[in-house]
């Protein structure tokens, strides 16, 4: 197997046997990253490779334009005597590719769902509820004998009189009419088919422009069959019409989503439990300070908030772009879309938030930094504030530290038991500096503030220096870097060497001084843990080195490094397994005995339909032996540390992770989205 980037390391691209892989590593919605998947496409069929598949694993979007583009590119290796094929959709993808009715032309590779029944005609609604399970035979011969006296239609007597869900008589509508049936949510319509057909028309109708391929337009409808509805679309838009269906009311909340200023149920539905700490509201309102200062904002801002916590994300986003406010959450790594506030409510929401972290109101020019510390469902939970003017207004980013979502425990992190007693058994040691890396996100602070829980002791004196401090520990001596005043982390460093300390930690190593200075102190009694920005351990070598610190004294003061990434497992709620094929084993080095039995989830309402839910750490740890401070001090390349590394049988991330994909714990597509090893 083969790999190499493409589209500036937004496509990658591997071959297995005659099959070429193309796996776009964002979302397939902005041009360029449609552009970049359709330059590497054009760039196989250059170099004569024309069986493809378009491994979709991180694309967690797809626009019309997209599905078009792939559309435009399987006939045209169809006509070369190839052929383009999707692997690894999320169940939102894969949804839009069957309402679009794109299967066909883009089929799934490998795939071994059911075959999807095809109805005669005259189907009776009554009889494919009762197959469904959703109603009972008595059930709908009653409501056929009510549909005699009152002449209402069957399913709207079922539906009012609670026998079944609005969502069970649809799904069983589309059944008998042979129609796909939408589960609408957002992620499932493309902004620009919206453009398609005016809004004014799309309400009066009760339908929702889903997408446009090519020249199709996907519209969902809740009656599918007036066909005076279809003609004025076809009429209006200029395209070939395909309806799916959709109860009314979904219709109705997600183009008021769609077109803008919409709120969603939860900020009704949130409880009031919301108590701002440690706050003073300034006086001097002007028009838009009022209106922040107004119930509806308040209650907004406060029920996104308890959603966050409540949901566990790790940030909360509020932008504005020219004709569109969006609020999201950033949940186990990937950012979720909850609401679409009226573009005139941005101001006020922006100077709410303002107001609770104590910060100018009236300055919207320059970048302002806060904290708003809040009580709710019985905690305290810290939010750190940033805004950052655009073009169009601020943007606001939330990061939410939730201590009760931190794991001080070394043995909670999720090591497996040889990582574990490697890191205690470093953590033990008197002196000598420890590294952890990983990128922005990789829980590389929880790692180290667990390593201080361990170690903290009345007997020891540890000092930390932080920027910012995120989580404050009894007997810890933490000191926080503030830039304006000078107080830098080198400037820190030299005044808590002076301060008898036994054990120091560094949030960050930015630059050679911090750099050369933390070497130095545990070169001399010391033990220093910080963290490093690398993608592996020996990356860490490598970066040390080039900021300037001398290879010698490296080797004598580097005991340990520890890389780390943060996967999602699998939602418990939605997981199903399935036998992966001998192929797909054999590409993620499985040497057990029998079959591979890999788990996934389906996606359901509580994972935001990603099939993923919560998240958990693979470790990389190296010890620095004998061997390997000799080849540090001879300055040897990354590459032969690598060899030297893998000659002892060394445990890697990928192989750590992997090994969590067997266990069912996540996907083997979630460790190749994180360690990009496939």
């Amino acid at each position: 197997m083969t790999m190499d980037a493409a589209g500036g390391d937004t496509i990658t691209r591997s071959r297995i046997g005659a099959m070429t892989y193309l796996a776009p590593v964002t979302s397939l919605v902005a041009d360029e990253a449609v552009q970049a998947l359709q330059a590497a496409l054009n760039e196989c069929i250059g170099q004569h490779q024309v069986a493809i598949v378009v491994d979709l694993g991180k694309v967690q979007l797809l626009s019309g334009r997209a599905l078009g583009m792939m559309v435009d590119m399987a006939e045209r290796l169809a006509g070369l005597g190839g052929w383009l094929k999707l692997a690894y959709p999320n169940p939102l993808v894969q949804e839009i590719l069957t309402v679009t009715g794109l299967l066909d032309e883009l089929p799934l590779f490998d795939a071994r769902g059911p075959v999807r029944r095809v109805r005669e005609p005259g189907s009776k609604l009554g009889d494919i509820l009762v197959e469904r399970g959703a109603a009972s035979a008595e059930r709908v011969a009653e409501a056929a004998r009510l549909q005699e006296q009152t002449g209402k239609r069957m399913g709207v007597i079922l539906v009012e009189r609670k026998w079944i869900t609005e969502a069970a008589l649809y799904q069983a509508l589309a059944d008998q009419l042979n129609l796909p049936y939408a589960h609408l949510r957002t992620g499932l319509y493309d902004p620009a088919a919206l453009a398609v057909l005016e809004k004014d028309v799309a309400r009066r109708l009760n339908v929702l422009p889903l997408f446009q391929v090519r020249d199709t337009l996907t519209v969902a409808s809740a009656e599918p069959q007036a066909i005076h509805n279809i003609d004025e679309i076809r009429t209006r838009t200029g395209c070939r019409i395909r309806m799916v269906v959709a109860p009314p009311a979904d219709i109705r909340k997600l183009a008021d989503e769609a077109y803008g200023g919409a709120m969603p149920d939860f900020v009704h539905t949130e409880v009031s439990d919301l108590e701002l700490i440690e706050s003073t509201i300034p006086d001097d309102y002007t028009q838009i300070d009022e209106m922040a200062g107004a119930s509806p904002v308040i209650n907004m801002v406060n029920a996104v908030i308890q959603r966050a916590i409540r949901d566990s994300a790790s940030d909360i986003h509020i932008e504005i772009s020219r004709n569109r406010a969006r609020i999201r959450l950033r949940i186990d790594g990937i950012l979720y879309e909850v609401m679409s506030p009226k573009v005139d409510q941005h101001p006020a929401i922006v100077s709410r938030l303002k107001v609770m972290a104590n910060l100018d109101i009236a300055e919207r020019r320059l970048p302002q930094d806060g904290r708003i510390q809040v009580a709710t469902q019985g905690r305290t939970v810290d939010l750190r504030f940033s805004s950052l003017p655009g073009i169009y207004g601020e943007k606001v980013v939330l990061r939410v530290l939730d201590k009760n979502q931190s794991i001080l425990d070394v043995d909670k992190l999720g090591m497996n038991d040889g990582a574990v007693t490697a890191f205690k058994r470093l953590l033990g040691r008197s002196h000598g500096l420890i590294l952890v890396t990983g990128p922005t996100g990789s829980g590389k602070t929880t790692s180290l503030y667990a390593a201080i829980s361990h170690l903290k002791s009345i007997e020891k004196n540890i000092v930390t220096i932080e920027d910012p401090v995120e989580y404050q520990l009894d007997i810890i001596n933490q000191n926080q870097v503030n830039d304006a005043i000078g107080l830098t982390f080198p400037k820190i460093l030299k005044h808590v060497l002076r301060q008898d300390p036994d054990i120091i930690m560094i949030g960050e190593i930015r630059d050679r001084q911090t750099a050369e200075i933390a070497v130095q102190a545990a070169l001399t009694g010391h033990l220093v843990l910080t963290t490093l920005h690398t993608n592996d351990t020996l990356g860490a070598v490598s970066r040390l080195v080039e900021m300037g610190v001398e290879p010698y004294l490296l080797s004598s003061a580097l005991i340990g490094v520890m890389a780390q990434r943060l996967v999602r497992r699998v939602c418990q709620g939605c997981r199903t397994s399935y036998l992966a094929t001998p192929e797909a084993a054999l590409a993620y080095r499985y040497k057990g005995k029998g079959d591979l039995r890999l788990v996934r989830g389906r996606g359901c309402p509580a994972c935001y339909d990603s099939g993923y839910k919560g998240r958990m750490g693979i470790y990389e740890l190296l010890e620095v032996g004998h061997d390997l401070q000799r080849m540090i001090v001879a300055n040897a390349s990354k590459d032969q540390l690598q060899a030297h590394v893998a000659s002892t049988g060394h445990h890697d991330l990928y192989t750590d992770g992997m090994a969590r994909a067997f266990d069912g714990h996540t996907t083997p597509e979630e460790i190749a989205r994180v360690v990009h090893s496939l």
